[in-house]
């Protein structure tokens, strides 16, 4: 079926209203009408080709929530008027053990993204939420229980709330840990919400004294500016865990002496430059660990969806048309937005 589209033609050009193909709903099928659809940072690499390998047209697009307007003869878990939302996955191979985990995101296959993965729907590859529609396998929809007045700020929920989620759970976070979060932006803005709610003692890390008062706003019982050396040496070896939501080149041994013995930190920021290497004496020393961590699994998603719901934690968001999408790349390259854009689906109509 025709659904109306933003999305580019190549890196250089800007997004523009564009006609997509829809499949119609097979057995296993989900058809969603898109509500409202978070604008993450890679989405702009993505469609501008920074990290090559685009595949146009591109209609980026994977913080997705909507309504179901059909579901196909099998399925069970989903009825037609259900709130549903879609992240960053629509597909993975379901045989292998990461899937059989499920940690669909480690699939040893390769999942398959909400958009740029080849797929067997026209044009040959996904297309993701800047769009009416979409039409999801049902294993990778998810309920959403929040109330109507806050569906646009759970958008960001399907991949900023799970990349923080999912490592914070993962290391155990809760009462009785110290925990850090680097960066406050669409990322950290979450994991600040998301650890003080887990019960953590939160300390929020930024490079702008002018966020002190942001980070304790969203939850943060500490805040340290990075620039002050004086700051940072106050909390040596005091971390259980640092979350360092950065995705820019910076030097980790900064953070890494402020954790504990066995303490660890846990990269979901990709650097278009490599890190600088780490000290390894400081690691070595100390037992202490760098991880990194990508999204959560299907069921993962879910149970952030869930507990954020029970604790009525949403993103920070602006709300625009889809046609002021450039216009929101360029801010977000200035880190002019508080703390993540939401496009509203409705404006696809005008």
């Amino acid at each position: 079926m025709v659904t109306k589209a933003y999305g580019a033609y190549a890196g250089d050009k800007p997004l523009e209203p564009i006609d997509i193909e829809r499949r119609q709903p097979g057995p296993n099928d989900v058809q969603i009408e898109i509500a409202y659809c978070g604008v993450c940072h890679s989405d702009l690499h993505q469609v501008r080709s920074e990290w090559g390998g685009t595949i146009y047209p591109c209609v980026p697009g994977h913080e997705i929530v909507g309504h179901v307007s059909a579901v196909g003869s099998e399925v069970t878990k989903f009825k037609v008027g259900d709130t549903v939302g879609v992240g960053c996955m629509v597909d993975s191979c379901q045989r292998c053990i990461s899937c059989d985990d499920g940690e669909e995101q480690y699939c040893e296959h390769g999942f398959t993204g909400t958009y740029n993965f080849p797929t067997q729907d026209a044009p040959g590859h996904t297309l993701g939420g800047y769009s009416q529609r979409i039409v999801v396998r049902d294993r990778f929809v998810l309920k959403v229980s929040h109330p109507a007045e806050q569906l646009a700020a759970v958008a960001p929920l399907l991949c900023a709330g799970i990349t923080t989620y999912s490592p914070l759970r993962h290391w155990n976070v809760g009462p009785g840990k110290k925990v850090g979060i680097v960066g406050i932006g669409g990322l950290g803005h979450m994991g600040i919400k998301l650890a003080h709610a887990m019960g953590a003692h939160t300390v929020a890390f930024t490079t702008s004294e002018s966020k002190r008062e942001d980070a304790k706003a969203l939850g943060a019982e500490g805040v340290i500016v990075t620039r002050n050396p004086e700051e940072m040496e106050a909390h040596a070896g005091s971390f259980d865990f640092i979350l360092n939501t950065v995705a820019a080149s910076h030097d980790l041994d900064a953070y890494t002496r402020l954790l504990k013995r066995n303490g660890t930190m846990t990269l979901v920021g990709v650097p278009e430059h490599p890190h600088p290497t780490p000290d390894f004496s400081s690691l070595i020393f100390k037992r202490r660990s760098i991880a990194g961590s990508l999204i959560g699994g299907i069921a993962e998603t879910q149970e952030m969806l869930d507990f954020c719901a029970e604790k009525g934690i949403v993103a920070d968001i602006e709300m625009i048309p889809v046609q002021k999408i450039d216009e929101a790349y360029e801010r977000m390259q200035k880190s002019d937005v508080r703390y993540r854009f939401v496009i509203d689906s409705a404006s696809l109509a005008a």
